[in-house]
């Protein structure tokens, strides 16, 4: 094994080794050496993914195989990695954003009797994310895949004792399983018509697979493997309709919900389909299907954010429908934008996410936008570093969003694919949504009138971090009252201690939670700027991600690229800045100048504010259709084969027959001895029948006559 090969394998491992320790020896090392091996194992991997990039950027790729797990049948089942471009850009983002999380953990989680377990998970978490993106071959692909949800399941679940989050993280995992039956089906199908699981060889046989038909249905193989592997993106990447998940993951803690949005789990979908492009250029039908899928959950995913109230749930639903922006640049064969989205993307909503938990242990756990207001002058780093990822987010002017998600809107406006005019609308009218309920939340938050310390009876919002009022307390250094939120959080939260008390004012975080807010607010704004040209018009993803020549939509834009700075002063005069503008006006004017024109609405249209409400019953529909079939169905295999088949025929059935036996038999016994006599004549003459051919008995008889 050569040196790099070694720095390859210290990357993943380094976060593996760190959660080993702070999970088995939490409790022998302590909280702070926990968190300690914890940073240190992912910022080792992060420097080694600096030093492999640098390396990458030479000219120097790896794909082979580290070890072999099994051969079967000519396939062969092995651990390797590949490591180019894309590889790289997605180490440097996990790693980064994994580092700013385990930073801001220290603050945020420090009150937290599961202190350890906590850090163990999200370390566990890295790594199982970047075996992901590392992996060249479908087997530790699905490794990494499977691993990412199973942690997930225990990040969302958490705080176990709280009966929502044990339903939110049950529900992610079954949600995903329905993604992740999919995915199997498309690695099964590759295996069994490529005979084989790694990228490259797989990739070789693509026009070959392209040929094929799915036996005894006639379908295209190559469209029903991608849709197969495209139903398991929809599961991870939250594409409608398996995004129902995403939302209720606001359970788990605030750093892990930015954990998951940003940077691993929801982008691993988007993922998988790039570094999947040799394939999905080989069938029109499944990009036509990403791309409709994409466009229907950036519109109206974005609608939902419009409703909520909660500060967490807001910047979820902004996830949605970013993500919708990604998987529609993948259906218009814009995968350079789809995975810049990605990157620029990971950077700016993490720092939401961390602004938002930052206000919210300002706001002494109350998670309510209608409960807050004024933060501005109380929370200067986290309104700064709020403002700029909101700008980043609608897409403002140089600012690292509006370079990636200009570029998915003009992608898709050049592509010619059956669906893109439908996503071109609907991108293009979440630009103006995206700013409404963006600066809805910000307006609400940081301005205005200050709404808290007073009876407000908004209940429904007070809901997730329970140890964020332990942490706010303590920062006014009141002890008893960090002793009794440590209890409440072992129990889920307390409902007599949302927000601040009449007369107390909120206060900055300490700085390990604003130190990543500032650190995560540099790349928001300035990463776009200088990595467009390189990764969408130059030559970083060349041989990396395959483009059909009829389907080149960046090379058409490319045209009318005159650089990073132009672009942007281009972008000044375009249809999506004016509709940012308009979003952003029209929310101050609502929910600052004319609170009751919002309130108005929702009376008139009430029909409209149930649905979005209800979020289209989706979950209705799943707990009536899925759940409650599921239960149907279980009855009546619960009717029929056990109480029927299993107890009536074969346990009882049993004991019914030998019961009705030994009745018969009962007849038999007369107590007379003749008629024992006569059974037992009877018996031997049956016997010697049986036993001796029919001349030799006949002989036997006539001898005895």
């Amino acid at each position: 094994m050569t040196a790099m090969q070694k720095l390859y394998l210290l990357v993943p491992l380094a976060p593996l080794a760190g959660s080993i320790l702070a999970g088995l020896f939490g409790r022998a090392i302590g909280r702070t050496a926990a968190h300690v091996v914890t940073i240190l194992g992912v910022l080792v991997a992060l420097i080694a993914s600096c030093y492999i990039f640098q390396d990458v950027r030479a000219g120097h790729t790896f794909n082979g195989a580290l070890y072999t797990w099994a051969t079967s049948g000519g396939i062969k089942f092995e651990v390797g990695f590949l490591i180019d471009s894309l590889t790289v850009m997605m180490m440097l983002v996990v790693t980064f954003v994994s580092l700013m999380v385990h930073l801001y953990t220290v603050g945020y989680m420090h009150d937290d009797p599961g202190y350890q377990r906590f850090f163990s998970y999200i370390s566990l978490f890295t790594f199982s994310m970047l075996m992901l993106v590392m992996s060249n071959n479908f087997l530790q692909l699905f490794f990494g895949w499977e691993a990412v949800g199973l942690v997930s399941y225990l990040l969302i679940g958490f705080w176990y004792t709280r009966p929502t989050a044990i339903y939110a993280n049950l529900k992610a995992f079954l949600v995903n399983r329905v993604g992740d039956f999919g995915f199997l089906l498309g690695i099964g199908l590759i295996a069994a018509f490529a005979g084989t699981l790694d990228y490259a060889e797989v990739f070789a046989k693509g026009s070959e697979l392209a040929k094929l038909t799915v036996p005894a249905t006639g379908w295209p193989m190559m469209t029903a493997i991608c849709v197969c592997l495209f139903i398991g993106a929809m599961g991870k990447s939250a594409q409608v309709p398996l995004h129902v998940w995403l939302p209720d993951s606001m359970e788990g803690p605030t750093p892990i919900s930015a954990l998951i949005h940003a940077a691993t789990m929801v982008t691993a979908g988007i993922f998988m389909v790039t570094r999947m492009s040799p394939l999905f250029e080989l069938s029109e039908a499944a990009l036509s299907f990403v791309l409709v899928i994409g466009a229907t959950t950036a519109l109206f995913m974005g609608f939902l954010g419009i409703i909520q109230n909660d500060i967490k749930r807001v910047v979820a639903y902004s996830t949605l429908s970013q993500l919708g922006y990604m998987t529609v640049a993948l259906g218009a064969s814009a995968y350079s934008a789809a995975v810049f989205h990605l990157m620029t993307h990971a950077f700016f909503k993490a720092l939401l996410f961390l602004a938002a938990g930052s206000v919210i242990i300002g706001m002494h756990h109350d998670q309510d936008i209608r409960n807050m207001g004024g933060l501005r002058k109380y929370m200067k780093v986290t309104w700064i570093t709020s403002l700029l990822g909101s700008l980043a987010l609608i897409g403002f002017p140089f600012f690292s969003g509006f370079y990636s998600k200009d570029s998915i809107i003009e992608a898709v406006q050049e592509s010619h694919r059956w669906g893109s005019g439908y996503a071109y609308f609907c991108v293009i009218a979440g630009v103006f949504i995206t700013a409404f309920y963006s600066f809805r939340m910000y307006f609400l938050v940081f301005h205005g009138e200050e709404r808290f310390g007073k009876a407000h009876g908004h209940d429904d919002a007070h809901a997730a971090d329970p140890h964020s009022q332990a942490m706010a307390h303590d920062d006014h250094g009141h002890s008893d009252d960090v002793h009794a939120a440590d209890a409440q959080t072992e129990e889920g939260h307390d409902e007599h201690h949302h927000g601040l008390a009449p007369g107390e004012k909120p206060h900055e975080s300490p700085w390990v939670v604003t130190l990543p807010l500032v650190l995560l607010a540099i790349p928001s704004v300035l990463i776009g700027f200088f990595t467009i040209r390189p990764m969408l018009f130059g030559d970083w993803f060349k041989g990396v991600v395959s483009v059909a020549e009829n389907h080149d939509v960046l090379g058409e834009i490319g045209h009318e690229f005159h650089g990073a700075l132009a672009m942007a002063l281009h972008g000044l005069t375009s249809l999506p800045f004016v509709l940012a503008m308009a979003g952003v006006a029209l929310s101050w004017f609502f929910y600052l100048k004319r609170p009751d024109i919002p309130a108005a609405i929702k009376r008139r249209c009430s029909g409209l504010y149930v649905l979005l409400d209800n979020k289209y019953y989706f979950d209705r529909f799943n707990e009536i259709f899925f759940a409650g079939g599921a239960r149907t169905l279980g009855r009546v295999f619960w009717k029929l084969g056990d109480q029927t088949i299993i107890d009536g025929l074969a346990v009882n059935g049993s004991a019914r027959l030998v019961g009705g036996i030994s009745q018969m038999a009962r007849l038999l016994q007369s107590g007379f001895v003749y008629h024992y006599a006569f059974w037992i004549i009877s018996g031997v003459a049956v016997l010697l029948v049986w036993m001796f051919p029919a001349s030799l008995v006949g002989k036997l008889l006539n001898w005895l006559v």
